[in-house]
């Protein structure tokens, strides 16, 4: 028998550490050449570790949630061959039993037992006699009341010896203490203990750093887009076998047609070397909900594609995103992110930078309100527009330009088609 320790490989150039993520082993388990051992989480990925012989694991590096540092034990396993280390463990000596010095007796010491005290018993209420309590005393209406709620008045204080709403409304509300429960309350759940480990603390990383690294500002517009919603009703009637469209091509199209007059929105800020730049190419990052959490797939040169393109792209993205396919250049590199939830968009948002970008946008949810056009009244459909930007690089006035921009455009969609 042999010692095989399996030490993390280098799993991507500059990668020097990895969170475990994911045990598929544990100490005892018997496992075959290249059957998962466990998930590594890196910055980039998250990828699966094989073993690479069979055998019994013996020992593991550590819980879920820890990190280890490349070429360090992952984990050790017993082979039948001779392993790829000696095994140097020798039977530690023997030391000489001293034999031990010979006590000498002691003498018995006879213990008088202890009279038994006396047991005082607690005297309940049920012990009292009926006739010797002092009678509560309330009006019809609350006893009625205290007996469809299951409350017993001799429980509750009573104000001058007359229980009154007053008192049963505090005796419900702080004073009940017996695990008393309204009609139609939820029941009380555990307490739950959850470590954040994986995808969750790297996200809480990320948002914590851009938080405190960047001092935000939020500019929210509202868009007419009765028109754009006509129009994309239109195409989705005629698309054949290509995918249905949303609003968010259309916005994507719009966002790459304005960013060329305002190049410091297509940004990036590395704020240790004091450089901000600005992109050519709009590499668009697209916030999407996960099982593991919020991933950011990136939509590479959405400026080169139409609202089918986009499309397509947009739903191959999301689908990766949520299988776990996605490459890791498939989640990096993006130069500005979106981040849209759909119907459930609310009012207004003040999204988070995906940092070190400088600018993030948020659409809301569509809805129809009634508007002045002209000297009439009509039913339109309105859409409030967030941006997010890096007060260190975009200045108020810009990011306000950039939206009425963007405005124009959208409330004009036949401009979005217009060179």
């Amino acid at each position: 028998m042999g010692k095989f320790t399996f030490k993390l490989p280098d799993i991507g150039e500059g990668i020097a550490e990895a969170e475990i993520v994911a045990w598929h082993v544990k100490v005892g388990d018997r496992i075959e050449e290249d059957q998962p051992i466990a998930d590594m989480m890196t910055d980039k990925a998250t990828v699966e570790m094989e073993s690479p012989v069979s055998g019994v694991v013996t020992a593991v590096a550590g819980e879920e949630g820890d990190v280890i540092a490349i070429g360090s034990m992952l984990v050790e396993i017993e082979t039948e061959g001779a392993g790829n280390e000696e095994d140097d463990a020798k039977p530690a000596p023997q030391m000489a039993k001293a034999e031990p010095e010979p006590v000498a007796p002691i003498a018995a010491v006879e213990v008088q037992p202890a009279a038994p005290a006396e047991v005082v018993k607690p005297v309940l209420i049920e012990d009292v006699p009926a006739q010797s309590r002092e009678k509560t005393t309330a009006s019809p209406a609350v006893r009625a009341r205290a007996k469809e709620l299951g409350v017993d008045l001799n429980d509750v204080k009573a104000s001058g010896g007359h229980v009154r709403h007053a008192d049963l409304d505090a005796y419900l509300s702080y004073g009940s203490g017996q695990g008393y429960r309204a009609p139609g309350a939820s029941a009380k759940r555990a307490d739950e203990v959850v470590k954040v480990i994986g995808m969750r603390r790297r996200i809480a990383e990320n948002m914590a750093a851009s938080k405190r690294h960047i001092p935000h500002f939020s500019y929210v517009e509202e868009f007419d887009v009765t028109a754009l919603e006509a129009m994309r009703a239109d195409l989705n009637a005629n698309r054949g076998n290509r995918p249905k469209l949303t609003m968010l091509p259309f916005l994507i199209v719009a966002i790459c047609k304005t960013l060329p007059d305002f190049p410091m929105i297509n940004a990036r800020y590395d704020d240790e070397a004091g450089v901000v730049t600005r992109y050519g190419s709009v590499h668009l990052g697209m916030a999407t909900q996960t099982d593991a959490g919020l991933m950011v797939p990136v939509i590479r040169d959405a400026q080169d594609k139409n609202v089918w393109q986009l499309a397509s792209e947009i739903g191959r993205l999301a689908e990766a995103a949520r299988n776990g396919s996605a490459k890791s250049e498939e989640l990096s590199g993006s130069t500005l992110t979106v981040t849209s939830l759909g119907p459930l968009g609310g009012i207004a948002t003040t999204p988070v930078i995906n940092r070190p970008e400088v600018a993030i946008i948020g659409p809301n949810k569509i809805v129809e309100r009634p508007m002045f056009v002209g000297d009439t009244i009509e039913a339109r459909k309105l859409m409030n527009l967030s941006i997010s930007c890096d007060h260190r690089v975009v200045d108020g006035w810009d990011a306000a330009s950039y939206v009425q921009a963007l405005k124009k455009l959208v409330e004009t969609p036949v401009l979005l088609f217009a060179d």
